[in-house]
């Protein structure tokens, strides 16, 4: 294919995607330039539109040293890098040399329902932990990064020597899987079995790292605030600032039942952060999409992410209706609730970033410059060839698909109806499989019978969710699937659903336990209307999904190249994508334009009160009777939350913010609404990660939570008498 076409293709779809929203192809509305409009043709990436997430394979010293006037030495990443924790979902970083730890309050809510007592709401009231004896063992684990290990030609090796495009990937995930078990074997005789390792893909497959972690299973529950203070504001101010969130939850370490000693951590700084000071991330990024190609962030525009946008729409629609008829059920299924929305903001905040033809010109600028890089490079080019038109073809392929495949996939179908009905069918057909954690399983209610059906299905959820579903499927393939027509026959969804809901036996725990218990005949032959449809629907859904699994291996070549060539051209000048990791982000303290106003560096408790007042004291800007009234002591200028130009997303909660001394001067638990289409590119002039403050934790332990034994380990720096 001729190179030109690559970026004619990509011009074209992004001139598309204008024109769709009223733009000019050459000119666009953009606020800031001084003539209303901005010509795309001269946009041009930016030197961090890769972001700031930078690896402790290769930490930026330099960097730092010509940026923030400080020269960080060895020791200092090494001692940064100890100190830093990993935890299930979130991250944490150690705060005192006996073991104490901190994350927010949303990375511990799990931890406080399944630790607390008969009577107890640890959730809504907090839970302190007075004495040392108070500390409850929490089910979690803990991971420190102590080895990091270059493993890029045997994986690359592998890979290289598959001969077909299946044996490539197959061959690739043997040999990570491999890597694993060998330094796991190692270091299982060396006595040290508590380490957990994992291979991490960089650049797309430019580089492999093996990571070893000292893992921790002794995890006690120390502290944690109520939770209409750590979550005030709820829903409506999530992903926005201004802030007034004390989201903040402290743990302890344990080894050998004895509280675990470390000399790397963090110690607390009491004045936390001053505005234009520089402040550096520590936690465990989830994962971005930065360095993937145009035409791959097309098909995420246009295919994937509207699907699961539209789906967590459905979800937090169903929801809402029915605890808004069943108002007792609000605060069962708050937690929920609120888990949806925030997906759903931050999927429409990806797809902004997408739909932004500005962010998208820059996209397409730098991968114009890249290809350039190679392309007038006689070696590289030789090297790499074009996996640029590679992936466009591949993608290509996969977009032409997507929609009905998407459509039959009952594995992801939107109402719990479906998936069941599919786990029993594929069972039946010999491919049942074990299920994610929540759905279930022998440890959960119905013993041995939890798998297949979820603990929490709520009818009338489910109900309004299989209208969707079908509403989904009628428009993605309108009348060509006679399974669907039939299903329908020719009703609406909204009615077609509520028939079928009372016609299937899928809403009935026993029922449905009884026919997975029973024959692979049993489920074959059932005359269930949803069972009967999903098992019409599946040979061609499973056609579908081994063509997009062809799609994906044949893909797996071009983009490890593409990696390769990136690192090569690149090296360690850009970070890569986020892999739920451990990195170190760098930024200022420092607030942004915002609804034609300016949004403060810094926030404090005043601001807390204000809001809880100016609200009328409800939901969520209520406040608990620890809170109100004040202390008479309680100092109200204390700043509470603040804004950095740090790099973060989702699984940086809990990543502590460090000064250059590496104390801690905050506490991440949010980005701002402008920093989501961070997914996609990095803009430090208005992303901004959101903590709560050293300080203001400080202050608000002391004198709301009179937690004097943590305030007193916390300015220590280890337990004091």
């Amino acid at each position: 294919m001729n190179r030109s076409k690559l970026f004619s293709f990509s011009a074209i779809a992004l001139a598309l995607s204008l024109t769709a929203i009223g733009c000019s192809s050459q000119n666009v509305a953009r606020v800031g330039e001084p003539s209303g409009f901005m010509n795309l043709d001269t946009v041009k990436a930016g030197q961090f539109d890769t972001g700031k997430m930078w690896t402790f394979d290769f930490p930026p010293a330099k960097y730092f040293a010509e940026t923030y006037h400080f020269n960080p030495t060895k020791e200092w990443f090494d001692r940064a890098r100890l100190a830093a924790l990993r935890i299930p979902g979130c991250s944490s970083a150690f705060v005192s040399e006996d073991g104490l730890i901190m994350t927010n309050h949303h990375c511990a809510r799990g931890s406080l329902q399944r630790v607390q007592k008969e009577g107890e709401d640890l959730v809504e009231n907090g839970f302190y932990a007075a004495t040392m004896e108070e500390e409850r063992k929490a089910p979690i684990w803990v991971d420190q990064l102590v080895v990091i290990e270059d493993v890029t030609n045997e994986v690359i090796g592998a890979f290289d020597a598959g001969t077909t495009d299946s044996a490539k990937t197959a061959d690739r995930a043997a040999k990570i899987a491999e890597i694993q078990r060998r330094y796991a074997a190692k270091f299982k005789e060396a006595s040290k079995d508590s380490m957990v390792f994992q291979v991490i893909s960089f650049y797309n497959g430019g580089r492999y790292s093996l990571y070893g972690y000292k893992r921790y299973t002794d995890v006690r529950l120390v502290f944690a605030p109520d939770e209409k203070a750590a979550f005030f504001g709820g829903d409506p101010d999530n992903f926005t600032y201004p802030r007034y969130d004390f989201d903040c939850s402290f743990f302890r370490v344990y080894d050998n039942d004895k509280p675990l000693h470390t000399a790397d951590f963090f110690r607390f700084s009491k004045d936390g952060a001053s505005p234009g000071e520089a402040v550096f991330v520590l936690g465990n990024p989830g994962s971005t999409n930065r360095l993937l190609t145009v035409s791959q962030l097309e098909t995420l525009r246009d295919i994937q992410f509207p699907a699961r946008l539209n789906g967590y729409i459905d979800r937090e629609k169903a929801m809402e209706h029915y605890v808004d008829q069943h108002p007792d059920k609000r605060v069962e299924y708050m937690n929920q609730i609120f888990g949806v929305a925030n997906s759903r903001k931050a999927v429409n905040g990806y797809l902004d970033g997408l739909r932004d033809p500005y962010l998208m010109a820059k996209k397409l600028d730098f991968e114009k410059k890249f290809h350039a890089a190679v392309t007038s490079n006689p070696a590289l080019e030789k090297k790499y060839g074009d996996p640029w038109s590679e992936i466009t073809a591949e993608e290509s392929e996969r977009r032409s698909i997507s929609a009905e495949a998407t459509a039959l996939d009952m594995t992801t179908a939107r109402s719990q109806f479906l998936v069941i009905a599919n786990r029993l069918v594929d069972k039946a057909k010999g491919g049942a499989r074990s299920f994610a954690p929540g759905m279930g399983g022998p440890g959960g209610p119905g013993g041995p019978r939890g798998p297949v059906f979820p603990l929490t299905f709520q009818p009338e959820i489910e109900t309004s969710l299989l209208a969707d579903q079908l509403q989904f499927m009628k428009d993605q393939l309108g009348d060509r699937n006679a399974a669907l027509n039939k299903l329908l026959a020719g009703r609406t969804p909204e009615v077609a659903a509520e028939q079928l809901a009372k016609e299937t036996i899928l809403g009935s725990r026993e029922k449905v336990m009884d026919l997975w218990e029973g024959s692979a005949d049993a489920i074959l032959s059932s005359t269930d209307p949803l069972i009967t449809f999903v098992l019409q629907v599946r040979p061609r859904s499973m056609q579908l999904q081994e063509e997009l699994r062809d799609i994906r291996e044949k893909e797996a070549r071009p983009t490890q190249r593409l990696g390769r060539a990136m690192y090569e051209v690149y090296g360690t000048s850009i970070p890569p994508d986020a892999t739920f990791s451990l990195r170190i982000a760098d930024g200022v303290v420092e607030g942004y334009n915002y609804n034609g106003t300016i949004a403060p560096p810094t926030t404090t408790f005043y601001g807390l009160y204000d809001r809880y007042y100016s609200f009328g004291k409800q939901y969520p800007w209520a406040l608990s009777s620890k809170w109100v009234p004040p202390p008479a002591d309680f100092n109200l200028s204390t700043p509470m939350n603040f804004v950095s130009t740090c790099d973060i997303i989702g699984g940086n909660s809990g990543s502590s913010l460090v000064n250059k001394d590496l104390e801690v001067v905050g506490l991440a638990f949010d980005g701002n609404i402008e920093s989501l289409p961070g997914n996609t590119i990095f803009d430090e002039t208005k992303n901004r990660a959101v903590a709560v403050q050293s300080s203001g934790i400080l202050e608000g332990l002391d004198k709301i939570y009179k937690a004097e034994r943590l305030v007193k380990e916390l300015k220590a720096g280890k337990i004091e008498p």
